[in-house]
C-alpha cells in the first residue's frame, strides 16, 4: 500500500532550506515531529514493537522497492510494509521522517546537515552507502551555451534543489574556481522541476544528477563543466527515525540486510536492474542501465572513518555560511551498542 506525502502548512522543509545564501541566517526553535501512532504496537515482542514499517522513496528511483524484497521477510515477523512517496528529493523525505511519517529512507550526505542546522533531533543515520566515483551528478549547461568554464556562471542563474547534494557539489566546485554560491543567482527547485526549467531554457545552468541528467544527455546536447568526482564521494546514507529505531532494532537489521542484498545484486546485474526500475520511475531501461554509473548500492557499516567525513561536509556548510550553526554529526549517530545491534552480519563483514 503507498501512502501519498500530504504537506503541511508549515513544514519543517521550508525551515531547511529558507537559509539565505549570503550569509545572514535566523534559527527558528528546535523542531520537533509527532510520532505516528498508528505505526507502534503497544504489544511487547522481541526486538521490536511496530507492526508497520513505513518506507520512504524517492522519484529517482528506489530498487529496494522495485525488487520487492524485504516484504516476505517483514511478513514473516507480522510486520505490514508500507512504502511511503514519491518524495522530489531528499529534503522533502526529512521533513516526513520528522513529522512521523516515516521511519526508514535513503538520502545523501547534505539533508541530514541541513536537519540538524535546523535543529531536528528526530533523524538518525543508520548506515551508509558506497560512494561512486561522481560521474552521476553535474554541473551542467546547454552545449551551445556561451558559458565555457565553470567560472563563467557567476551572475548566472542555477537551478537545483537546495538542501540536497547539488547544493553541495555547487558549493565545492565554486570554491575551487575561488568563487561562492552568492555570486550565482540561486533557483531553488525540486529535482524534475530544475530539470524542466533547464529544458525550457528558463535557467541557464543547472547541477543534475541521474537518473535526470541520463534523460536529458539523451534528448538535447549538453556540456558537463564539471562532474562530482572528488566532491560528492561519500555515497550518501541510510537514515531512520530515532525512536523507530531504539524501539524497533530487529527490524532495522532486517531492512539493512535486504537492502545490502538488493544492492549486491543489482551491482552485477546492472541490465536486470534497470528493467526492474524503468516501470517504477516510468522511464526506458536505456536510460536506467546509464544510471548503473550513479551509485554502488552496496551498503556499508558507520565507521568512525565515514563520521569523520560526514563532518567535514558539514564543516564546509558552516565555514561558508551555508548553515547557520555548527553541527555535530555524532549527535545523529545511535549508541554504539545499538549501532552493534542493527548492523547486519554481511555489513560487518565488510
Amino acid at each position: 500500500m503507498k501512502i501519498p506525502f500530504l504537506p503541511q502548512r508549515r513544514t519543517v522543509l521550508k525551515r531547511m532550506v529558507q537559509y539565505t545564501l549570503a550569509g545572514v541566517f535566523a534559527l527558528s526553535a528546535p523542531l520537533t515531529g509527532s510520532l505516528l501512532q498508528s505505526s507502534e504496537a503497544q504489544t511487547k515482542t522481541t526486538g521490536f514493537k511496530s507492526k508497520v514499517i513505513n518506507l520512504a522513496y524517492q522519484t529517482s528511483g528506489d530498487i529496494v522497492k522495485a525488487r520487492k524484497s524485504v516484504e516476505p521477510r517483514f511478513k514473516a515477523l507480522g510486520v505490514t510494509v508500507n512504502w511511503v512517496g514519491p518524495f522530489p528529493a531528499g529534503p522533502q523525505l526529512i521533513e516526513a521522517m520528522n513529522a512521523g511519517r516515516v521511519d526508514i529512507g535513503t538520502v545523501g550526505e547534505t539533508p541530514p546537515i541541513f536537519a540538524q542546522a535546523a535543529g531536528i533531533t528526530e533523524v538518525v543515520y543508520i548506515a551508509g552507502r558506497r560512494p561512486s566515483k561522481g560521474l552521476n551528478q553535474g554541473i551542467v549547461v546547454r552545449a551551445n551555451s556561451p558559458i565555457k568554464k565553470l567560472a563563467d556562471i557567476k551572475g548566472k542563474k542555477v537551478a537545483f534543489q537546495r538542501g540536497s547534494n547539488a547544493h553541495y557539489l555547487l558549493a565545492k566546485a565554486l570554491k575551487e574556481v575561488g568563487l561562492k554560491i552568492s555570486d550565482v543567482q540561486v533557483v531553488g527547485l525540486t529535482p524534475s522541476e530544475a530539470r524542466d526549467a533547464f529544458i525550457q531554457n528558463k535557467v541557464e545552468v543547472w547541477v543534475a544528477g541521474d537518473p535526470f541528467l541520463a534523460l536529458v544527455e539523451k534528448s538535447i546536447p549538453i556540456r558537463n563543466l564539471r562532474n562530482a568526482g572528488g566532491i560528492n564521494t561519500l555515497g550518501g546514507f541510510y537514515i531512520a527515525r530515532r525512536k523507530f529505531v531504539s524501539e524497533n532494532q530487529e527490524l532495522v537489521r532486517v531492512f539493512l540486510d535486504e537492502a545490502d542484498k538488493v544492492g549486491e545484486w543489482a551491482d552485477k546485474n546492472p541490465s536486470e536492474a534497470a528493467k526492474a526500475l524503468a516501470g517504477e520511475v516510468k522511464l526506458d531501461p536505456s536510460v536506467l542501465e546509464v544510471v548503473s554509473r550513479r551509485t554502488v548500492r552496496r551498503l556499508r557499516s558507520l565507521t568512525p572513518s565515514i563520521i569523520a567525513e560526514q563532518q567535514q561536509v558539514a564543516d564546509f556548510y558552516f565555514q561558508e555560511k551555508i548553515i547557520p550553526r555548527k553541527v555535530n554529526i555524532r549527535d545523529a549517530v545511535p549508541p554504539s551498542d545499538t549501532l552493534r545491534a542493527i548492523i547486519p552480519q554481511r555489513l560487518a563483514r565488510n
